[in-house]
């Protein structure tokens, strides 16, 4: 089995590693992959149609977007591909562990990972906390709809983002109650350089690391638990 994308990359090594026969490069850099020490120890291949034909899968698994030529080639060859969402809220975690463990069958991992996550947003405090926005390199907020919205809402938080992009001035004038960031980057850039500008050095802060919420996976409980502390 194949997985060309770093969202379902996670997903085939949380659920079937034994059945790896190769994922995404992507999914050994620990800044964007939860699964990363684990991915080191299993096979890579490039998202390209030859060498993923070289592997002969019985299923290769894609994201909605990403990858669509090679795709587009491997389905001709009549390889079976399943793309699947990127889900944005809990709820669709679940619904996405359940079908993808069934599509693997291996349906008892699923539920087992589903019940863990479960457990651990309902030990959640649920007491409302303020106001708190999720920014973002260059300034773009998380807002409404997002999967870093359902963390927010999740540890109590009231999502003061709008989904768009706010400067350091409006970021200031919206006095959040708590202000959220990525953890720092290895190699920073003008971008990621503005979440540290000293003028934000009043603002509660919480940072959260973005692998576990650039996919959504029942990791992604660790974001609201972070956010909740």
């Amino acid at each position: 089995m194949v997985s060309l994308n770093l969202c379902t990359d996670q997903l085939l090594v949380l659920l079937a590693p034994e059945r790896v026969a190769g994922l995404e490069f992507l999914a050994r850099d620990p800044s964007l992959s939860f699964v990363a020490a684990r991915a080191t120890q299993l096979p890579a291949v490039r998202a390209d149609a030859e060498a993923v034909l070289r592997l002969h899968p019985d299923l290769v698994l894609a994201g909605k977007y990403g990858a669509q030529t090679t795709v587009a080639l491997l389905r001709q060859r009549g390889v079976r591909v399943v793309q699947v969402d990127q889900p944005e809220s809990f709820g669709a975690i679940e619904t996405q562990v359940v079908q993808v463990a069934q599509l693997l069958g291996v349906e008892a991992r699923g539920a087992a990972l589903v019940a863990g996550m479960r457990m651990r947003l309902a030990g959640l405090p649920h007491a409302a906390r303020g106001r708190a926005m999720f920014w973002e390199a260059g300034g773009w907020t998380a807002g409404p709809g997002s999967l870093a919205d359902a963390a927010l809402l999740a540890a109590g938080w009231q999502d003061a983002g709008t989904g768009g992009r706010i400067g350091l001035e409006g970021l200031l004038k919206a006095k959040p109650d708590l202000l959220v960031t990525e953890t720092a980057p290895d190699f920073p850039s003008i971008a990621t350089d503005l979440a540290w500008h000293p003028a934000l050095r009043g603002l509660a802060r919480r940072t959260v690391p973005p692998a576990l919420l650039i996919c959504g996976g029942p990791f992604s409980v660790r974001a609201a638990e972070i956010l909740a502390r």
